[in-house]
């Protein structure tokens, strides 16, 4: 930094695009397959503390100049008190295709299956960080049952 000025303004990084929670979710092909997908509430169907099946998918956008390279990828899910219900860590990198544009983008997904158990109706966060540096958050909150989504 000079000056509160980066350096290399023209450089950009990895970064993720989406974070969706699901009731299911797979990557084939490259492609994403939903079902119940992009919920931001949930409505427990029974008394708290309940356990819920669910999917998680996320995205990540990987700039022309950082592919063919490995990054290490982690999301968690937390409550609002910070106690983690669920981690994912993994890797993520892509190459460069035969024929590709200089300084095209390319897109990683991947998805993963949770068994989350809920002790409290509130608000939990969904975090994604790439090589230890928190890059995406995004909220969902729990509901108890009979209580308005609202």
């Amino acid at each position: 930094m000079f000056h509160g000025v980066p350096l290399c303004p023209n450089i950009i990084f990895m970064r993720t695009e989406w974070l969706i929670l699901a009731d299911a979710a797979q990557i084939v092909g490259g492609k994403l397959y939903l079902l119940g997908g992009g919920w931001d509430v949930l409505t427990a169907n029974q008394a708290l503390p309940v356990t819920r099946h669910c999917a998680l998918a996320a995205s990540y956008a990987i700039p022309w100049n950082e592919t063919n390279q490995r990054f290490n990828v982690e999301i968690v899910i937390v409550s609002d008190e910070g106690k983690e219900l669920g981690k994912i860590n993994g890797q993520v990198e892509v190459g460069r295709p035969a024929g590709i544009p200089p300084g095209s983008e390319q897109r990683a997904q991947i998805a993963a299956e949770l068994n989350l158990e809920f002790a409290l109706a509130g608000s939990y966060a969904i975090i994604s960080s790439i090589e230890g540096r928190e890059d995406l958050r995004t909220a969902f909150r729990v509901v108890a049952p009979g209580a308005s989504a609202t």
